[in-house]
């Protein structure tokens, strides 16, 4: 039977789902070579949406594909983690002054902190990093400062997993630590305080991975 385009997209949709969290899961990390009759083999699929899959993984940063290489997994380079770390901020500046300035509710920020104090392994502790900070820009009532979130989400994550390669010593309580004190400063409402440590939160990672490059 012929799968209709449309077909496709939403299955090339769903796979482009599996892979992803395959990819935050850890069975790919970055670097990791990512084939099509593989991937289709082991997900029960034709190619095409395999296909279909990974041009929308590549759209997200999640992914490269280069003539001699293949599709592979992003490695971040020092300039991609440079360039990620300074948009990171320029938008985190805007979500948190929105946040503090609106008087926006902090139930589900404060919620997702919590989420983090049941995270047992770094990579459930880098999901709950990024659903915190979805919830910052949830909370921050515009919606283009979200869709410009979301258009390097998958790249944050990405840059989360890439720090915990490098360490996990200490991480998960520094994390739980870092935003309990992040939903406490924004519960004060002061915008000074707060985007001071935001910042400081994400030099943290930062620093961590510049450190040993």
């Amino acid at each position: 039977m012929t799968v209709g385009p449309a077909r496709r997209r939403g299955l090339g949709s769903e796979v482009a789902d599996m892979i992803r969290q395959a990819i935050f899961d850890g069975g790919y990390p970055p670097g990791s070579s990512l084939r099509e009759v593989e991937l289709a083999e082991a997900l029960e699929v034709s190619r095409g949406p395999v296909r279909d899959a990974l041009r929308t993984l590549e759209r997200e940063g999640l992914v490269r594909t280069e003539w001699h290489r293949g599709t592979t997994v992003t490695a971040l380079s020092l300039q991609d983690v440079a360039e990620l770390d300074s948009l990171r901020g320029a938008l985190e500046v805007l979500a948190v002054e929105r946040v503090v300035a609106t008087g926006a509710s902090l139930e589900e920020i404060s919620a997702a902190a919590l989420e983090m104090e049941r995270a047992a392994t770094p990579h459930e502790m880098v999901r709950c990093d990024i659903a915190f900070h979805d919830a910052v820009y949830a909370a921050a009532g515009h919606s283009r400062l979200t869709t410009a979130w979301e258009a390097i989400r998958s790249q944050v994550h990405l840059f989360l997993l890439t720090r915990v390669q490098v360490s996990t010593d200490g991480y998960l309580e520094q994390i739980r630590e870092e935003h309990r004190d992040l939903v406490a400063a924004l519960r004060l409402g002061n915008v000074e305080g707060a985007l001071k440590l935001f910042a400081e939160h994400r030099r943290h990672a930062f620093d961590v991975l510049t450190a040993e490059r």
